[in-house]
């Protein structure tokens, strides 16, 4: 038995029918069991005889009599829509699976029916486009949901088809349907009625989109008329605890944990939340984040949300629910209130910020002071991914009230940061200023140093390095004072970077060797991160090559792959090449780094860009035109696990010949190298047949090959084999 699982919506049925479509030679007879006109009360079995043609007999059960018509034959059964009978559709499959040996059945159901013997498939939404491909067609093409999304507009508005003008758009519109199926085919239908960019407005204004995605078709089952409809179908089947848990779970826009579940879903019992939560993520009305973060995060799609909001409306507990999440900020808050460095920590509320968002867009937050923070709060976040333009906007408005004694100079030590991100050097040093003036009126040693590393990071970026080295000494003064040992070792790591900068190359080193252990055993990531590649860049000064390796190194594998601390280190290990001599390595990794701080637009802190650039320039000169063009195309090509493995040296991938090293990348995968080669061949669109021809194989191996490739990668498609093997296949560099 196989259970398909998955939102409403998402395609389920579909997908069992044309899996079925393949089978026609392998089983004698494919019934399908439509179950959604059925009650809870309706009998099961009874219905399942007659849609199966068995007839009544006396005195045996419907059940029995199923059993007898099926007996031994080979048959494959699929019970669509199960979720409302779930209890006795797991009865009877179970009855009968165990008497009827060659029976199959494939069931489609919100949630496992717990059968012995039962494989769950989950049918996840479609494959979405990456936000950082942009307007190109032929990438977004790759996209399960922007194909289906144009194949179905062009059915509407004859002629349509994917280009410049319009792909960007397309792609926005399924990354906001989250690539549910029923919803990317109900928007396609609109643009013979509606322009695109009408659409997407559309998807942002509730009532609109709720309107939007009810125009399903007419011969399809009710629950099909909509994706709202088929979302109500599901909410139905809830109990009334779980219906107000979903309903209320529609404010925390942004995703939740299980305490901000908690939180707005007072009264009902703490200790019943988790076992909900699970409850609606195993019936697919909310999602599981992907990770193995703690605690586990989840979030409703955003079609689901919308439906789940106008519930909360008509119940009339919306206010309500808003200031209970509105609570729940506040204290989140409050828990990052003794942070000394509170702008580079990653605090309780670094994962809130649409739910912040949220919060200070509603009418709810009346009071100023926890408005004030609350937008603190959620600059500082923006601040901490790299949005400084958002956050800078937020920051203004504060900035232009007299500070409140809770906040002092924090707000403009933010600005300060924020100005220096985007290179704004004269505010950044005039905001500084103000914060250190703002807590010098007040009794306040943590929000004094905050100040001062604060203008100390200004005048850094300003190439004032004695006042910087200033400034930290004496925020290391006070720091230490405090006996905070982690902000201690930070603040020390801070002075060490501005003496290193000054030409104080032993005594920034001296201050490493004595904060780094510290920042290993207690640090997050981001701060042990900063720290090696601090320490790393100094053992590179005093000439200590090798170790200064082994710094950056150990960076790049504890950063996150997709983030751009990730490019500090791999800049490093060019340094590191350049000073060793190997030129084409040094030019290959900053050019892999340039690429994707293009493609990220982030750029480093001016010291270290200069630096960075002084040393590619360097590797240009000593290279020919020939040489230089092949190193940069290289260089350009390497990306994500490509570049990190030739960043790191890893693995049996590596052989260093005296000119250069040569990436192989099928060693660091599970498959063989006839299996990569089939892989390959799927990317270039060659069939079975072809395939077999080309290696003189035969189809059935062919065939073989494929499925183990399947087995091993978890891949289900020709398709995604196809980008796999795309995104692996090896250009020379």
């Amino acid at each position: 038995m196989v259970t398909l699982t998955g939102a409403g919506g998402v395609g389920k049925t579909r997908l069992a029918l044309e899996f079925a479509q393949g089978l026609p030679e392998r089983y004698a007879r494919i019934d399908l069991i439509e179950l959604d006109s059925l009650h809870d009360d309706a009998p099961l079995a009874q219905s399942v005889a007659a849609a199966l043609g068995v007839g009544e007999r006396a005195g045996r059960s419907d059940t029995d009599a199923l059993v007898r018509a099926i007996g031994s034959a080979s048959r494959l059964v699929i019970l669509d829509n199960c979720e409302h009978l779930a209890e006795p559709c797991a009865q009877l499959a179970a009855t009968l699976l165990s008497h009827c040996p060659r029976l199959r059945i494939l069931a489609t159901s919100r949630e496992a029916l717990r059968v012995p013997g039962e494989t769950v498939f989950r049918v996840g939404e479609l494959s979405l486009p990456p936000t950082s491909i942009g307007n190109d067609p032929a990438a977004l093409l790759r996209s399960d949901a922007v194909r289906l999304f144009v194949e179905r507009a062009a059915t509407r508005a004859p002629g349509f088809t994917l280009s410049r003008s319009n792909a960007a758009t397309v792609a926005e519109i399924c990354r906001r349907l989250d690539g549910l199926t029923l919803g990317i085919e109900l928007a396609a239908r609109r643009v013979g009625t509606l322009p695109l960019e009408d659409i997407l407005a559309g998807l942002d204004d509730r009532l609109f989109q709720l309107s939007l995605l009810t125009d399903g078709s007419r011969t399809g089952p009710r629950r099909h008329n909509g994706l709202t409809a088929a979302i109500d179908w599901s909410y139905r089947l809830l109990e009334p605890t779980e219906q107000a848990v979903f309903r209320r779970l529609a404010v925390l826009v942004g995703g939740f944990d299980i305490g901000a579940a908690e939180a707005v879903c007072a009264g009902v019992a703490p200790r019943h939340i988790l076992g909900i939560l699970c409850g609606l993520e195993a019936k697919s009305l909310i999602a599981r984040l992907p990770g193995n973060t703690h605690p586990a995060r989840f979030r409703q799609l955003n079609v689901v949300r919308a439906c789940a909001m106008e519930r909360l409306i008509a119940s009339g507990e919306l206010d309500t629910v808003r200031r209970q999440s509105l609570d729940w900020l506040n204290n989140l808050a409050e828990r990052s209130g003794g942070e000394v460095f509170a702008d580079q920590a990653s605090g309780p509320l670094a994962s809130e910020r649409d739910n912040l968002a949220a919060a200070l867009a509603s009418t709810e937050v009346s009071d100023a002071p926890s408005r004030d923070r609350l937008t603190l709060e959620l600059a500082r976040v923006y601040y901490q991914h790299e949005q400084p333009s958002a956050a800078r906007s937020l920051l203004d408005g504060l900035l232009q009230r007299p500070p409140g004694p809770a906040l002092g100079g924090a707000v403009a030590a933010l600005a300060t940061r924020v100005a220096c991100q985007q290179s704004d050097l004269a505010e950044a040093l005039r905001l500084g200023e103000r914060a250190v003036s703002q807590e010098g009126m007040r009794d306040h040693p943590a929000g004094l140093a905050n100040a001062l590393d604060a203008r100390a990071a200004a005048r850094l970026c300003r190439g004032e390095f004695a006042a910087a080295v200033a400034d930290l000494s004496e925020c290391l003064r006070i720091v230490s004072a405090l006996g905070q040992r982690e902000d201690t070792a930070w603040c020390t790591h801070h002075l060490a970077w501005a003496l290193l900068q000054a030409g104080e190359e032993a005594e920034a080193d001296q201050l490493m060797t004595r904060c780094l252990p510290v920042l290993r055993a207690q640090g997050q990531w981001s701060r042990v991160a900063a720290a090696l590649h601090t320490a790393g860049t100094v053992r590179l000064s005093l000439g200590h090559l090798d170790h200064a390796e082994e710094l950056f190194g150990e960076v790049l594998r504890i950063v996150p792959e997709a983030s751009f601390h990730a490019l500090y280190p791999v800049e490093g290990l060019a340094l590191v090449a350049a000073e060793s001599g190997d030129l084409r390595r040094a030019l290959r990794l900053y050019e892999a780094s340039a690429q994707a701080r293009r493609q990220l637009d982030t750029e480093p802190e001016n010291p270290w860009r200069r630096r960075v650039e002084l040393t590619a320039a360097r590797a240009r000169a000593g290279l020919s035109a020939a040489a230089q063009h092949t190193v940069v195309n290289g260089g350009r090509r390497l990306r994500g696990d490509r570049l990190v493995a030739y960043a790191l040296r890893s693995g049996s991938g590596y052989s260093r010949s005296a000119s250069d090293v040569t990436v192989v990348l099928v060693d660091q995968f599970p498959l063989t190298g006839r299996e990569f080669r089939v892989a390959e061949l799927v990317a270039e669109g060659l069939t079975n047949r072809q395939i077999a021809a080309r290696l003189d194989l035969s189809e059935h191996t062919v065939a073989t090959h494929l499925d183990k490739i399947r087995d091993k990668l978890g891949l289900r498609s020709r398709t995604r084999i196809a980008l796999w093997a795309a995104a692996r296949t090896l250009d020379d560099f």
